[in-house]
């Protein structure tokens, strides 16, 4: 018996070693894209600058990348010209500003260096940011045929990501 009291101690280093090397493999690059493949979540937001609410489905055709950001967010910042080499490119970006810590005049700040956006909207409630099940700021997801998804990148575009996200929307149109 005192030989089990004495192995129990040494029993449970052992699972936790083990449980921590099987979360070390883990891959820290997943991205769940649940919503790929599916509709476009049917939501009406609210433009930053006012006025009657845009409803997604009708405002985002084939082509469309609907970017979810936040003026907080360095990444977020980082990423604005390749957005704006997308606009420039004649691709319909539509912001989706984020519900956590929004700040009005921090966001009129960051896009008054540089709006990659055809319209910028709100998600006061933060229902569209769970719809499309955002898990954190910058997100951009591409618009296909039908309103259905086609991708979705969970990381700031950089000219690799943007390459890709340009061929992904020259296949729908």
């Amino acid at each position: 018996m005192r030989r089990w009291i004495a192995i129990l101690p040494l029993a449970g280093f052992a699972l936790l070693a083990v449980l921590f090397f099987a979360r070390v493999h883990h891959d820290p690059h997943y991205v769940p894209d649940a919503l790929v493949g599916k509709s476009l979540p049917n939501e009406a937001l609210p433009l930053m600058a006012g006025g009657a609410t845009q409803h997604l489905i009708a405002d985002a055709p084939p082509g469309t990348v609907i970017n979810f950001f936040a003026s907080w967010c360095v990444p977020c910042v980082q990423e604005q010209p390749v957005l704006m080499a997308l606009k420039a490119q004649g691709v319909k970006v539509i912001g989706v500003v984020s519900p956590w810590r929004y700040d009005p005049i921090a966001t009129n700040a960051m896009l008054a260096r540089g709006n990659p956006y055809s319209e910028t909207l709100l998600d006061p409630a933060g229902k569209a940011t769970l719809d499309f099940g955002v898990s954190g700021v910058p997100e951009t997801f591409i618009v296909g045929q039908g309103g259905k998804i086609v991708a979705k990148y969970a990381e700031p575009l950089n000219a690799q990501t943007a390459e890709a996200l340009s061929e992904q929307i020259d296949k729908i149109h």
